[in-house]
């Protein structure tokens, strides 16, 4: 005899017949039970099998069972099973003979004794039953034993879903915390941590010990704190910046059973703010300033607070002698750089020489390991580590470089190479300002100096020539013998005067506005200086003028032969007209760097430092020369520089005791 789900040869029930009521996850009731509670059911009723299922979607489930054969599914459909009758009365199914009832499925032998399991609701949850594989009448004994295990396996049932259901939203909870960008932390009434989430960790892992209670404490006393501003150091000695929102957590009676905090880092957020007043600053500095050298020390102290670092500096590029020069620097407030700054640095050397090499930002994370010392100058000290050098550019030309020294080792950072070349972008439109703004006012001055020439300096031979011209006119037959050939001669030398301003004015002219055909071709600079040596040596030959060079056999460099000629004649007049009989000219010439340098000393009146720039302004002549009265025109030195800045060199009164000396600087390969 069969029973609907069992068979007569194993007297074990068919998993058709198994149930499931619930609509829960496969994973809610993996906790255990299900089995055993299943085999008290069976020896309960006396029965061979027992068997508790679950529905879930019209599908049964089996949750636990007791003699089942191992070939058995685990889930199948809800329709047409025994179980099904149980969910659709909600009451319990006795059947003592299944091939006699008519709810049975056709061909079904056996006994069937179920019973509905419900949650606290009301709500049928599951069916347990047990079963027989042949007729049986049920005891009210067995009955009742399968009642009492429904309601058991009921509470097992439910326990095991509220506990999954709290593991399940605690697990929910827990990635949505860890999900935060705050760090959340929350405590028992003991102040024992219970919680922390996966960026309170990582805040935790950065502060260490000082970042464990940031208002956690506090809010377990009462204290409600909302939005506390919190400084904390890092473990690499930087400033952090935290909002702190703490608060007690109140139990059902009012009573605090813990508190929780919310830590949130604001560290880039008021970097971010820093920055923008970095650059204020220095936009501020840079307008208010009438020079790179005046606002430099403002530019550079704005840098060194905002970044939190402890030294920079800036340096002016001079592209004539090839070399870095430093402009400014500036250290934060009670940290100093023992060492002397170097007066400048070629090109490749040192950090501000290979970022004007490289031209873009270089970034040393430590300048104090053996293999990264580039900078020796600074690194030498032992107190430096991080270096950043950011190139001063104004399209494609670089201007300076930007560097700026930290006492701890840091990472590179994208927001401070973006600063950074902001601020390097600042500097390099203030000083091509600063340099069309001179060339402007030289433009003006030039322009005044023209006007006062005609006024004065043509005016005087064209009084003179007129003036003896004129004397000649009126001159009788004797007095034209007698006086004509002097006469003439004034009128001559004033004529040769007069073409000389002109022809320099016209030169000068046409230097200054590019048409002037200067043919930059390899030539030899020592050769040039040695004629020209010999010939102004030939000139004084006899008188007490002593004059010493030191040159080179050869110094080949890009060049006009016939102007850089013009150059060292006027600068070798001019020491022999300044020099006192008795003086001493030198005339030196050698290659520094990737500049040849070309200095003419004398020991005659000297300049004054006021004076210096205004020698190459155009017919200005000096105090002491004017005083002296020695002639010129004042055009020379401003013609030789016109020459110099066309071979992209320069030229400057440099400092001397007693005299005077010129320093001329050519680059050696061409640009």
């Amino acid at each position: 005899m069969e029973v609907a789900g069992l068979s007569s040869r194993t007297g074990r029930l068919d998993e058709g017949l198994l149930l499931e009521v619930a609509e829960l996850h496969p994973a809610s009731l993996d906790g255990g039970g299900g089995d055993e509670l299943a085999g008290l059911l069976a020896r309960a009723a006396n029965a061979p099998v027992g068997l508790i299922h679950l529905v879930h979607e019209r599908a049964l489930r089996r949750y636990g069972g007791y003699g089942l054969t191992d070939e058995m599914r685990r889930e199948a459909p809800l329709e047409g099973t025994l179980a099904a009758v149980v969910v659709e009365t909600g009451a319990p199914l006795v059947i003592d003979d299944l091939s006699a009832d008519e709810r049975a499925p056709a061909g079904r032998t056996g006994a069937y004794l179920g019973h509905p399991m419900r949650d606290r609701n009301g709500s049928v949850l599951a069916v347990c039953c047990a079963a027989d594989v042949r007729p049986r009448v049920w005891s009210a004994d067995e009955r009742a034993s399968v009642a009492e295990a429904a309601v058991v396996g009921a509470l097992l049932i439910t326990e095991q879903l509220s506990r999954y259901e709290i593991d399940r939203q605690r697990r929910f909870l827990d990635a949505v915390l860890d999900s935060l960008h705050d760090g959340v932390t929350a405590c028992d009434e003991q102040g024992r941590v219970v919680f922390v989430n996966e960026r309170m960790r990582r805040i935790w892992a950065d502060l260490g010990s000082s970042g464990e209670d940031l208002g956690l404490l506090s809010a377990l006393r009462g204290e409600h704190l909302h939005d506390s501003d919190v400084v904390l150091q890092g473990h690499n000695r930087r400033a952090r910046h935290y909002l702190v929102d703490a608060h007690p957590i109140a139990g059902p009676g009012g009573q605090t059973v813990g508190a929780v905090q919310a830590v949130q880092d604001v560290t880039r957020r008021k970097r971010a703010e820093r920055f923008r007043t970095c650059e204020l600053a220095v936009t501020t500095a840079l307008a208010d300033a009438p020079s790179i050298e005046a606002a430099g020390p403002r530019v550079l102290e704005a840098v060194v607070s905002t970044l939190e670092w402890v030294h920079a500096e800036l340096w002016l590029v001079d592209k004539a002698a090839g070399v870095v020069r430093p402009a400014a620097r500036w250290s934060a407030p009670g940290w100093q750089l023992d060492i002397e700054v170097p007066t400048h640095l070629a090109f490749g050397v040192g950090l501000a020489g290979r970022a004007w090499q490289a031209g873009k930002p270089l970034w040393i994370r430590d300048v104090g390991r053996p293999q990264s010392l580039i900078s020796p100058e600074t690194a030498a000290s032992g107190e430096l580590h991080s270096a950043l050098a950011v190139p001063v550019r104004e399209g494609f030309e670089t201007l300076g470089v930007l560097t700026v020294f930290a006492d701890t080792v840091e990472d590179p950072e994208d927001e401070l190479l973006a600063l950074m070349s902001g601020i390097a972008a600042h500097i390099g439109q203030f000083v091509e300002k600063s340099l069309v703004e001179d060339l402007q006012r030289q433009l003006i001055r030039s322009k005044n100096e023209y006007l006062a020439l005609v006024g004065h300096e043509l005016r005087t031979p064209l009084t003179s020539i007129s003036a003896y011209t004129e004397l000649l006119r009126e001159a009788d037959e004797v007095s034209l013998i007698q006086e004509g050939p002097r006469l003439i001669e004034v009128i001559e030398r004033n004529t040769n005067q007069l073409r000389d301003i002109i022809n320099e004015l016209m030169e000068l002219s046409a230097l200054d506005t590019g048409h002037a055909d200067v043919q930059l071709m390899p030539m030899d600079l020592a050769e040039v200086v040695r004629d020209s040596v010999t010939k102004a040596r030939a000139a004084v030959a006899g008188a007490p003028l002593v004059i010493e060079d030191d040159l080179p056999e050869r110094l080949v460099l890009p060049g006009d032969r016939k102007r850089l000629r013009q150059v060292v004649d006027n600068l070798l007049g001019n020491a022999v007209k300044y020099s006192p009989d008795g003086g001493h000219i030198g005339i030196t010439l050698k290659a520094s760097g990737r500049a040849a340098e070309l200095a003419v000393s004398d020991t005659g009146l000297g300049v004054s430092a006021d004076e210096r720039e205004k020698l190459f302004t155009g017919l200005y002549r000096t105090s002491r020369a004017r005083d002296s009265a020695i002639p010129g025109t004042g055009l020379g030195m401003t013609l030789s520089r016109a020459v110099v800045s066309r071979h992209h060199g320069s030229i400057e009164l440099v400092d001397q005791e007693g005299g005077t000396t010129v320093l001329v600087r050519l680059p050696l390969d061409a640009r």
